[in-house]
This record gives C-alpha cells, sequence and structure tokens, in this order.
C-alpha cells in the first residue's frame, strides 16, 4: 500500500480522500493543518495533525500531497516538503512555473526524493493534449478553451471588491469561436473572441450596485480583457442554484499534412467536469502513484507531466496494458 499523507485540508484534500477511495493500491495515512487538529473531521478517518510536527512522520508517509493554494501557499511549501518527502502539488500559475520547478527540483535533488509539480486538468491534462498535438501536427495552431465552469480565482476576487458578500463567476467558452476553430481554418482570436465571464454576485443592503459592476468589469487581469456580464442575486439563490464547483474546456490543435499541405486535421481533446477539485484530485492521485514508482527505481528531482511515461500512472502492470489497451 501506497502511504499517502496530506498537508493542508481543503477541497483538493477532500478530494484526494475520495480518489484513494478507488485505487485500491493507496490509503491516507495522515492529514496535516494549520488549524486546531480537534476540531477536524476527516472523510478517510486518517488522523490529523499540525503540520510543524510533520518531520517526526516521516515513516509514515511515501508520497505527500500539497493541498494548498498556487498564489501564497505552494511556492513556500512544496519546496520545504521536497527536501523531505516525494510531493506532488497542483501549482497552476502558468506564468510562474518556471521558477517552482528550479525551485523544487533544488530541494528534490538535494533529498533523493521526487517531486511532481502542476499536476492537474490545467496544467495537467491538457498540457499534455497541446504536446501531442503539436508534436503530430507540427503545421498548425493550438487553441485552449475554458468552460462553462466556475474560475475560484475569480471569484474570490470579486468577493474582495468592497460591499460584496458573496460572488461566482463562470468562463464560458464563445459557441462562434469554438465553430471557427473546428472547422479547422485557423483563425486568429483575441481574448475578448474566445471567451465570455458571467459574475452572479451577492452585495450588501443598500451597496452601490452601479460601482461594484464597474469595478468587477474593469478589474484588470480579471475581467477587463472580457465580455463581462454581472448579475445580483440573493444569498439564497446563490446557495441553491450556483452550490457546485463545476468546470471543463477544450484543447483543439489543427494543422495541414500532405505534399502541399492540402489535408486539414483536427484534434479535440475535452473535459466535462461536475467538480473541478474532485477531479483535479483523481488526476493528483495517479501522479503520486508514479513518484512513488520513480522514486523506487532511484530517481530525484522535480518533474511535470511531461516528464512521467503513462505507465507509471496506472495500478496495472505493463503486461496488462500491452494486452488490455494497446
Amino acid at each position: 500500500m501506497i502511504k499517502i499523507g496530506l498537508y493542508g485540508y481543503g477541497n483538493i484534500a477532500r478530494g484526494v480522500e475520495c480518489a484513494v477511495k478507488q485505487n485500491s493500491d493507496m490509503t491516507i495515512s495522515c492529514v496535516f493543518t494549520r488549524r486546531d487538529p480537534s476540531g477536524l473531521s476527516t472523510i478517510s478517518g486518517a488522523p490529523v495533525y499540525k503540520t510543524d510536527s510533520i518531520l517526526s512522520h516521516k515513516d509514515d508517509i511515501d508520497v505527500l500531497i500539497m493541498c494548498g493554494g498556487s498564489a501564497t501557499d505552494l511556492p513556500v511549501q512544496t519546496p520545504a516538503m521536497a527536501e523531505h518527502f516525494n510531493v506532488v502539488d497542483s501549482f497552476d500559475t502558468h506564468k510562474n512555473i518556471p521558477v517552482h520547478f528550479e525551485n523544487v527540483d533544488s530541494a528534490a535533488k538535494k533529498s533523493g526524493k521526487i517531486a511532481v509539480i502542476s499536476v492537474g486538468w490545467d496544467p495537467g491534462m491538457f498540457s499534455l493534449n497541446r504536446l501531442y498535438g503539436s508534436c503530430i501536427l507540427p503545421d498548425g495552431k493550438d487553441y485552449t478553451f475554458w468552460g462553462k465552469g466556475v474560475s475560484q480565482g475569480h471569484s474570490d476576487a470579486i468577493r474582495r471588491v468592497d460591499g460584496v458578500i458573496d460572488a461566482r463567476q463562470y468562463t464560458i467558452p464563445v459557441d462562434e469561436a469554438l465553430d471557427a476553430v473546428r472547422s479547422g481554418s485557423q483563425p486568429e482570436l483575441t481574448t475578448r473572441q474566445k471567451h465570455t465571464r458571467e459574475c452572479f454576485v451577492v452585495a450588501e443592503d443598500g451597496a452601490d450596485l452601479e460601482r461594484i459592476e464597474k469595478e468587477i468589469v474593469t478589474m484588470k487581469n480579471y475581467f477587463d480583457e472580457y465580455d463581462t456580464t454581472v448579475h445580483f442575486i440573493s444569498q439564497e439563490e446563490l446557495d441553491r442554484d450556483h452550490k457546485g464547483i463545476p468546470h471543463g474546456g477544450f484543447v483543439i490543435r489543427t494543422g495541414k499534412t500532405g505534399q502541399s499541405c492540402e489535408n486539414n486535421h483536427v484534434i479535440e481533446y475535452s473535459l466535462k467536469l461536475d467538480s473541478n477539485p474532485e477531479f483535479t484530485s483523481s488526476v493528483i492521485v495517479a501522479y503520486a502513484r508514479a513518484a512513488y514508482r520513480m522514486n523506487k527505481e532511484g530517481m530525484s528531482g522535480c518533474k511535470t507531466v511531461f516528464d512521467i511515461a503513462p505507465a507509471y500512472l496506472s495500478q496495472k502492470s505493463a503486461e496488462e496494458l500491452r494486452k488490455e489497451m494497446l
């Protein structure tokens, strides 16, 4: 049994617990939290400890799954824990992945451990499909569409606006843009042409709704480059109609082959997810198995999904994979 430790206990950690129940070669051995452990009840029933006691539990952990956020937690926590454990994280700030990789790689090589970063569906499964598509159709163009789904980061940004109590934000692909891409015509699309954003906002009584809407639609790095619609609703409506965390999207590669590039091809990979964090956690669990196996073979350092052979993800043997799936 691969002993899985959880560092942090939020949506990702609870998703990992659910995923491990479906993988017979794994068990949740322990959970670490910055909160008071006595007030925390886990889905798996695993014991809960304070994070500052983690080094006394090294024998209880084969792979430590980092369950914090990308903004402030993982850049610090993942390299710190990679000095002692095999780790997997879901760091998803795309532009900062190279720096995060270097920091984690240095720590993991020092300890002789494996660290797998940026595991999930994007980055992660979408990344692999972008790579496969560009290798197979080198004369081509990549397109990535997200949604329809809840963007947790954008929803949080709205909640930080003065006068907002709660909010959900949906990222929605533009159907006309999707159709144009699927036609193989390789259109040049702006950010605004590819996605729209729809916001459902609970405001404080007496709040200036016009000001709140303006602050949202003009918010730099979040909404200013998109056609954004803001709906003001009650907390009851939000809790009733928008309580889930669905998401998904499409990776499309279009390209040409032939002596005169006369033949068009379209590769499409899509996801439709009822629960963003639970699906992300399921991907993480598969890569935790890979991290365990690779370290057992003597490998160390930081890896991404690009570096890990698919066979390492599966419970099945190489012989079973060749017989059943090849």
